[in-house]
């Protein structure tokens, strides 16, 4: 690890064009960048799922942590611009190159002319916010220039509310980690109706009001099915899903706390099945398989918070620059 205090973007190019030639070619084979926006409290869990995400995708991971912006208000008046960063080629990261980056003052507001430079050529994009997004993307340049953007509303202070901005804000291209996450459900959900005897006539969601995870299935389920799903609110996290059946039975699939789910189905014997709770590296892993537009995704927002027609939207963004020092304009 190479670790430079008060450098420059110049500076870091070359020190990590000199690490990987000292590193004999290790991380030669890179499949994508990953650009990460990250509060400081959090890089390390940023760093511990990029280690397991890079197993299955090498990578160059840059991550950025933003401080204050200077001028915002009287305590940050007189920040000065500044650039921390560290370097790692291999190492503790695996099958992984990385710059972290710390970037202070009205730096922050441009970190695209630091991060650009290190992108490494010929391989796809893909920014993270770890945290909670802006409130449309096209604000950070950092999103507008990734094949794939890939956000967590489920880190947001108003899950629901962040939901209904991403479909508000959502170009092809875009997913998040609420989605990936309902991976499991959907598979043990979509394999229960490979053997049913009946389709479904309409559905109920165990969830709490605002789990961005429940919102979502019964959004999936209502565009895959074509049939009314209700939520009945539960506290906690999605806990499960009942459907009422065309021939008169009934199927539901329940959390049973254990790391299993239980499956009830008419006719058929209770059976316990897997559903375990994945890390956020193993997560980050598989929303990284795929580079082209979620589909499902975008069918499953759509339907959850009622904005039609976005898989129909440009999947390019023009950036729109918004200065969090100026003041708005009185009418």
């Amino acid at each position: 690890m190479l670790a430079l205090w008060d450098t420059t973007g110049s500076e870091v190019v070359r020190k990590l064009a000199s690490e990987r030639r000292n590193a004999g070619g290790v991380a030669s084979g890179l499949a994508l960048n990953l650009v990460v926006i990250v509060d400081e409290g959090r890089v390390r869990q940023v760093e511990d799922a990029a280690t397991i995400a890079a197993a299955s995708h090498p990578c160059r991971l840059l991550v950025v942590s933003r401080g204050p912006v200077a001028g915002v208000d009287a305590a940050t008046a007189n920040a000065k611009n500044r650039l921390d960063a560290e370097i790692v080629v291999g190492g503790r990261l695996g099958p992984c190159e990385a710059v972290i980056m710390r970037m202070h003052g009205r730096l922050a507001l441009h970190s695209e002319s630091v991060v650009m430079p290190l992108l490494a050529p010929d391989v796809p994009v893909v920014t993270w916010w770890h945290g909670c997004p802006p409130e449309h993307i096209a604000y950070d340049p950092l999103g507008v220039v990734a094949e794939r953007r890939v956000t967590d509303i489920a880190q947001c202070p108003d899950p629901a509310a962040a939901l209904h901005q991403r479909a508000v804000d959502y170009a092809p291209g875009d997913t998040d980690l609420s989605w990936t996450r309902l991976t499991g459900w959907r598979a043990l959900i979509a394999g229960a109706f490979d053997t049913a005897t009946a389709g479904a006539l309409s559905a109920t969601v165990h969830a709490a009001a605002g789990d961005p995870l429940g919102a979502l299935l019964r959004g999936w389920i209502m565009a895959r099915m074509g049939v009314p799903v209700q939520l009945a609110e539960v506290a906690g996290p999605l806990h499960g899903v009942d459907f009422a059946l065309a021939d008169g039975g009934s199927l539901s699939l329940h959390a049973t706390g254990d790391g299993m789910a239980l499956l009830r189905k008419s006719g058929s014997l209770d059976q316990v099945l897997p559903l375990v709770e994945r890390r956020l590296g193993e997560v980050l892993a598989e929303e990284l398989q795929r580079l082209d537009a979620d589909q499902p995704y975008a069918a499953a927002l759509a339907a959850a918070t009622g904005v039609a027609n976005l898989g129909d939207r440009a999947s390019t963004r023009t950036h729109i620059w918004q200065d969090p020092a100026w003041e708005p304009v009185a009418a």
